[in-house]
């Protein structure tokens, strides 16, 4: 059986998708195959984010903004988007879903405290909705 693949879009890929990718991969335990884009990628990601997941024992200094690519898309069964908009490409045959979520650029971590836990909210629900157990 092969992994489920998700992706993550954003417009920057520097806050809200890197912390659903990050959350997905943490608390599936690498079952599930995780991607994150933008459609204009920052260059560097959120500083306030950074901090808000090392809270949650989460590191990821190491990741950068990536722009979002169509070969991502079809390569990905659960396509998430945040705010997007018409620069999303559309694929038949994929799982879409618009997370509406406030934009943590910009803002401090007491601010992305609350996005990262409805992020981290949805992730949970979505990792259940794929058939796979919380690691």
């Amino acid at each position: 059986m092969t992994k489920p693949s998700v992706l993550y879009v954003c417009v920057h890929n520097a806050g809200r998708s890197q912390m659903a990718a990050a959350y997905t991969h943490h608390l599936s335990g690498g079952a599930i195959e995780v991607r994150s884009a933008g459609s204009a990628p920052a260059e560097s990601i959120n500083p306030a984010v950074r901090e808000a997941l090392l809270e949650h024992g989460i590191d990821i200094s190491a990741e950068v903004p990536k722009l979002l690519t169509d070969e991502a898309v079809v390569a990905s069964d659960v396509v998430i988007t945040m705010g997007c908009g018409d620069t999303c490409p559309f694929f038949p045959g994929k799982r879409y879903e618009d997370w509406v979520l406030e934009d943590p650029a910009g803002q401090g971590v007491e601010a992305v405290r609350p996005i990262r836990d409805e992020i981290r909210r949805r992730v949970i629900e979505l990792i259940s909705s794929l058939g796979v157990e919380l690691a």
